[in-house]
């Protein structure tokens, strides 16, 4: 190396981790060094937040604008890196600003309905880092869920965490009084709103017998006879998960859809496998510990050696995750977890359980015009009425 611009020349040749990584090593042997880069740091996070909150200060700008995008984009970027600072409430006011430019739509779609989800998903997500008053925080969810109802519609599982036990009996006081009103023409969407809520209550809580009570109400459906079993065994509850397939396979739509619960009775059945141990090969608790950090490969190659039927729950769990992150890249890795999904059911012979699977799916997420696009752009057939 002779000269400086040659050493410079070579920097830039150079990967961005591993420029990244020499920096850190030398920053821990020079306190100065680490200091400058702290402060640079700072300094440009610090520009980014007011950036952020200039952009938001503008006059109701489009749902799908660019400045809507610009805010969104520069708050993940900051989540993402680990930054200390609190920007939940900026995430806050850039869902209140979407809300607001959507007007009085009677539901959001296309782009605007992405931004919304995305912009929720990472309101979520700094609330999760630092968290508001629960019951201020409950108090939006449910203004929001009861002010408009049917949009948005403000899931609780990734507010679980900040709401806490306070938040949530909060959430759960004004969803009884609610379900306790006359029930009326005009208050439909109002309780349909409250009924939706208190199951997804009963979830994050494990309330279990709610849950099976709920769903029992909108039996017979394949895909909810399915998700009662899937509760139940996720309970260890695995009497009554073999009883309610039972029951089911011998219902008037028995022919129809007994290929589905004949397996998931099947597995309702196993005795569950006891814990590996430190010399033990991976099972499928260790291909759901994978998925939860993000090493889908790792979690792929595992899987390919287990039972098909013992390792689909833990996909079908990390889809639905990946899909409650309302955003563009989860989106896409949802699509790929679901190819894998379908894979295993062919592995497993089950292929029509995944059809039921993906048809309760599409019919539950069919506003996400991104996610739709991302099962399409993955080659897996959609059910009919989503094709057109």
């Amino acid at each position: 190396m002779r000269s400086q611009s040659d050493l410079r020349a070579y920097l830039r040749s150079l990967d961005a981790l591993v420029l990244a990584d020499l920096l850190c090593e030398q920053a821990e042997r020079d306190p100065e060094l680490a200091r400058r880069l702290l402060a640079r740091a700072q300094a440009t996070e610090n520009g980014e937040l007011a950036q952020v909150s200039d952009l938001l200060d503008d006059a109701a700008p489009a749902a799908e604008s660019v400045q809507v995008a610009s805010v969104l984009d520069t708050l993940q970027r900051l989540l993402d890196g680990g930054t200390q600072a609190d920007v939940a409430p900026l995430a806050r006011r850039a869902v209140d600003k979407i809300i607001t430019a959507l007007g009085d739509l009677d539901e959001p779609s296309g782009a605007a309905a992405d931004q919304l989800d995305r912009a929720v998903s990472l309101y979520a997500r700094a609330c999760e880092a630092h968290p508001p008053p629960p019951e201020e925080l409950a108090e939006w969810i449910l203004r929001l869920a009861f002010g408009r109802p049917g949009w948005p519609d403000i899931a609780l599982t990734p507010f679980a965490k900040p709401l806490g036990d306070k938040g949530l009996a909060h959430v759960k006081s004004t969803v009884d009084e609610v379900l306790a009103e006359p029930v009326a023409d005009e208050s439909a969407g109002r309780r349909r709103t409250a009924q939706r809520l208190n199951q997804e209550h009963a979830e994050v809580t494990g309330d279990v017998d709610t849950v099976v009570r709920m769903l029992s109400e909108q039996l017979p459906r394949l895909d909810v006879s399915l998700k009662i079993v899937r509760v139940l065994r996720a309970a260890g509850r695995h009497t009554e998960a073999i009883a309610h397939a039972a029951k089911a396979l011998g219902n008037e739509n028995g022919s129809r859809i007994r290929g589905p619960l004949v397996a998931a009775l099947e597995r309702a059945q196993r005795v569950p496998a006891p814990e590996p141990g430190p010399e033990s090969e991976p099972d499928a608790v260790d291909v759901a510990a994978l998925l939860a950090e993000d090493r889908d490969d790792e979690a792929w190659k595992v899987a390919a050696g287990r039972a098909p039927g013992e390792v689909a729950p833990a996909y079908r769990d990390h889809v639905e995750q990946l899909i409650a992150q309302k955003d563009a890249q989860a989106y896409a890795r949802a699509a790929v977890q679901l190819r894998r999904l379908r894979t295993l059911h062919k592995r497993a012979g089950t292929s029509e359980e995944f059809g039921s699977y993906l048809a309760g799916l599409v019919e539950t997420h069919r506003r996400k015009t991104r996610l739709i696009e991302e099962i399409r752009k993955a080659r897996i057939a959609l059910p009919k009425a989503v094709r057109q």
